[in-house]
């Protein structure tokens, strides 16, 4: 209640204050309400019911600047009743022709390709929240970010980030078979919040009419962190295994690049090198890799294609070995043999999070829209495929703009994967349909 009473007075005040405004000052305020229903899963038959209003506001006077999306969502999510106030972008700065600044909680996306970025390393996402844009699992930081143009086409942009923010899993969730029986998910491991722990990354950007492409480094912990065992009970005759969400820090080099040929396609590619220490010593650290993606955008019959083909190359790689069998007459030797499999276990399950289950990783992905009626309906389709993994996903979505301000959406995800595979055990409670309707102000 206190954060509704909240929320209220703050669109009240933020109102009063475009009142006041006057001169040169250039204010807007929009956003939207939706209420949003996914569900047909086998775990859940409404696996996330919520309506949602979104606040957008955006002041610029003189060089100032100040921007926000504020976010009041409350309904039902894995059968749970939850209401969020979710500051999702507020920040403010300074923007002049040449220099930027802004200071407070950003979404920052780098990278050129279509949903596969390797160099994309500095937002979270929350991947339990369902709906029907992907976008909306994009999480902010609070950074201090700035951008400075030397030359037309180009900008640096430098990111500072003091406190660490990891993506959400929600492994917990999943029903995970006979690793499910002694496997519990304790709380998150998150690092000492001291400047040393900060994340900084630099990027250098080029956009010209005939290519455009950047460099970038990051130093910090990535978003897509691991899993570590904390603690072992061996109180009953099965041991208890709890395991949690654990960062890892790496250095990452990346570079991506866009060449328009001619009026028929756009090539894009990103790559990325990152580099780990310890992975041997510690499980929830993957081995240096490198990530690449290479493809086209392309224009046929009125649909714009876009196919991708995604890879991985792992450093240092050695298959895992399973732990043999002991004596069953000596108890010394089948706890070894235990504390020996739960290693390996993790040390599997953490391969499978990072796509290292093999020394190469090769995946394609291909995504078709097409617009109708003067762009009053919009279909889309997306398809991706691991070659490596045999796991797989479609989502379809069906777009239709009733009105200026309402907006419908219907669509679905599937997913599949073999016994033992992320997708197989996600697709339980990810698989389903969802319906939104939207008014947008």
């Amino acid at each position: 209640m206190k954060r509704i009473i909240f929320f209220t007075i703050l669109i009240c005040a933020t109102l009063q204050v475009r009142a006041q405004w006057s001169g040169n000052t250039d204010f807007s305020i929009h956003g939207f309400g939706r209420g949003s229903v996914y569900g047909g899963s086998k775990a859940y038959d409404l696996t996330s019911v919520f309506a949602e209003l979104s606040l957008q506001a955006s002041l610029k006077k003189g060089p100032a600047i100040l921007e926000s999306d504020i976010r009041f969502t409350t309904g039902m999510f894995f059968n749970e009743k939850d209401a969020r106030f979710r500051i999702r972008e507020l920040y403010a700065g300074y923007k002049s022709q040449k220099f930027d600044i802004f200071l407070g909680n950003q979404i920052v996306i780098w990278g050129r390709m279509d949903g596969f970025n390797p160099t994309n390393n500095i937002t979270p996402s929350d991947y339990f929240f369902l709906s029907s844009d992907p976008a909306d699992q994009q999480q902010s930081n609070f950074m201090l970010k700035m951008q400075y143009r030397p030359l037309p086409g180009v900008d640096l942009e430098l990111v500072a980030i003091p406190f660490y923010k990891m993506s959400s899993y929600r492994f917990d969730l999943f029903d995970m078979g006979e690793l499910g029986k002694y496997l519990l998910f304790g709380d998150d491991m998150l690092p000492e919040r001291i400047l040393a722990n900060g994340t900084y990354a630099v990027r250098a950007n080029f956009d010209y009419p005939a290519f455009g492409g950047s460099v970038s480094w990051f130093q910090g912990y990535d978003p897509y962190h691991g899993f570590n065992v904390v603690s072992v009970n061996w109180a009953s005759a099965q041991p208890v295994v709890r395991i949690a969400s654990t960062p890892y820090r790496k250095t990452a080099i990346g570079a991506d690049v866009a060449i328009p040929v001619g009026n028929l396609m756009i090539v894009r590619a990103e790559a990325a090198y990152n580099h780990t220490k310890n992975p041997d010593k510690k499980m929830f650290i993957p081995n240096p890799d490198i990530s690449y993606v290479v493809g086209i955008e392309t224009n046929v019959l009125g649909c714009t294609v876009i196919g991708q083909y995604i890879g991985k190359y792992t450093f240092d790689f050695f298959p895992l070995s399973v732990p043999v069998s002991p004596d069953a007459n000596d108890p010394a030797s089948l706890v070894q043999y235990a504390e020996k499999y739960i290693d390996y276990e993790n040390r599997l399950f953490n391969r499978k999070v990072f796509n290292q289950q093999e020394r190469t990783n090769h995946a394609v992905s291909l995504t078709i829209t097409r617009s109708f009626a003067y762009d009053v309906l919009s279909a889309e389709c997306t398809g991706y495929y691991n070659i490596t993994s045999k796991e797989w996903f479609v989502r379809p979505k069906l777009s239709w703009r009733i009105s200026d301000a309402l907006m419908a959406v219907v669509g679905g995800n599937y997913m599949r994967g073999g016994e033992k595979t992320l997708y197989g055990y996600s697709s339980a409670v990810m698989n389903g349909a969802f319906a939104e309707l939207k008014v947008i102000f």
